[in-house]
């Protein structure tokens, strides 16, 4: 490990660490409530996925009596946020400027404490039920919802340490106080009683001791692996997709695999409905997925993952504790890690998977031997990409092994973008256009469904294709 510097371990290692605001690569803290006895007025958080990553989107107010619909508005409040990085973290902002003495630009990182504590914008105010749904009539609660952007930093739940290279929960402590909200004059609120995740929450999280064999010196040890998964509520055969997170997202935290970004996703209708219901499994490395081993011992993104035993283990084990899956229909997908991780899976298990859809993929094509590519070519595989990845370059990646795979037969799809922009409409860049987003993160025109292409004539989405592939 002594070989993994700071620079190799950022172009590499740290899915969407470069970005206008390093810090928003985040997720979402696994506390569901206080341990103290809740005491009115109280708050809790409301933390969804994004595009770029979680947010802390709204504060749901329980004041403990009635209040009318009329008596509030944005106006009415102040809300100041400390956030509280564990103990031994610092931020990234910290880190560059210890590690950094002739000020190399890495990204638009902060140049203060700004990041770490200070008044939040409030966009809406509004009575609510306990969830955070607007009310049209008098109730007990009040949402109040923040501010929340790409590059906006005191919602973000998260901070990436560069002393692990991981994301770490931040415990964002708010303080809500208003001159007067309803008959209550100078109200302060600052004990917090929970955590709501309208999506993460849809998830189970559990972990499985699978025998590591990897390296033969191991042989016996059985390594702990943590996940999240979805299953649809019915007693069908369904798919299965099995999803790799990026660099940041490792550990033994099953929440960061699914709210690190947006593969939350996965369990919605969005991209559901392709499949009429489908498993979602969401391993977690305990590191990353690009841990190796090589001539030379341990080393980085070569062509022995650590994890691969492993890996297999678990999802055969998920498969026989959940006998609606469909063992013919499993798929494998991930980001950048997890893109090089779905290559050495389909690499050393042909035919296993019933198809493979690696996401600004890391399995440099030059490790990619002759007999590795004919391996890969029997799982048909869409691959996702951007032009602007510098991350990960294409050229030195994906384009030459897609080509490849093309020359041989392979059935292979490519959705290769440009560039990858917002496409909501919220966010712009200072100009007016569209917030352009660093282009490794391509797993968000994954995650939005853009990933489209004719086959056969026929203009085919990649879940449509994906549903139609079986073993």
């Amino acid at each position: 490990m002594s070989k993994f510097n700071l620079k190799k371990m950022l172009k590499l290692g740290i899915c969407g660490l470069l970005t206008t605001s390093i810090f928003t690569f985040s997720s979402v803290s696994t506390t569901h409530a206080a341990d103290v006895p809740e005491q009115l007025p109280s708050y809790k958080t409301v933390t969804e996925a994004f595009d770029w990553g979680p947010a802390i989107s709204k504060l749901v107010v329980n004041l403990g009596q009635p209040v009318n619909i009329n008596q509030v508005d944005k106006n009415s409040f102040r809300v100041h946020v400390k956030r509280i990085l564990p103990d031994g973290s610092i931020t990234i902002a910290e880190a560059l400027r210890r590690s950094n003495p002739n000020n190399t630009v890495l990204g638009t990182e902060s140049k203060s404490d700004a990041d770490l504590e200070g008044d939040v914008i409030i966009t809406d105010a509004y009575v609510s039920d306990e969830n955070g749904n607007r009310s049209y009539v008098r109730g007990n609660y009040v949402t109040i919802e923040l501010k929340v952007a790409p590059n906006y930093v005191l919602t973000s739940p998260l901070n990436f340490d560069l002393n692990t290279f991981f994301n770490s929960w931040v415990d964002s402590q708010y303080t809500i106080t208003a001159s007067r909200i309803g008959s209550v004059a100078n109200v302060v609120v600052n004990n917090k009683q929970g955590n709501i995740r309208p999506q993460a929450d849809k998830f189970n999280y559990g972990a499985y001791s699978i025998p590591f064999a990897t390296d033969p010196a191991n042989a016996g040890f059985n390594d702990s692996m943590a996940f999240a998964s979805y299953e649809p509520k019915d007693n069908l055969k369904h798919p299965l997709i099995v999803w790799l997170h990026g660099g940041g997202e490792g550990g033994t935290e099953p929440t960061l695999p699914i709210m690190g970004n947006k593969a939350v996703e996965f369990a919605e209708d969005s991209i559901q409905h392709y499949f009429g219901g489908a498993y979602v499994l969401a391993p977690q490395a305990r590191n990353f997925w690009m841990l190796s081993y090589g001539d030379q011992g341990m080393t980085f993104a070569d062509r022995n993952a650590v994890y691969s035993h492993t890996l297999l283990g678990l999802i055969k084990k998920y498969a026989e504790e959940h006998p609606g899956v469909d063992t013919s229909r499993i798929y494998i997908g991930g980001d950048s890690n997890g893109g090089y991780m779905t290559l050495v899976m389909i690499r050393d298990n042909p035919g296993f998977f019933a198809a493979a859809f690696p996401t600004c993929e890391g399995l440099a094509d030059s490790i990619i031997t002759e007999s590795d590519l004919r391996a890969i070519a029997q799982t048909p595989t869409w691959f996702i990409a951007a032009k602007t990845d510098t991350t990960l370059p294409p050229d030195k990646y994906v384009v030459p092994t897609y080509n490849r795979l093309r020359n041989i037969g392979a059935d292979v799809h490519f959705s290769f973008f440009d560039r990858i922009v917002d496409e909501t409409g919220l966010y712009t860049n200072d100009d007016g256009s569209a917030y352009e987003y660093p282009g490794h993160w391509s797993w968000i025109y994954v995650y939005n469904d853009r990933c489209e292409e004719v086959i056969d004539g026929v203009n085919t989405k990649l879940f449509q294709w994906m549903a139609n592939q079986h073993r």
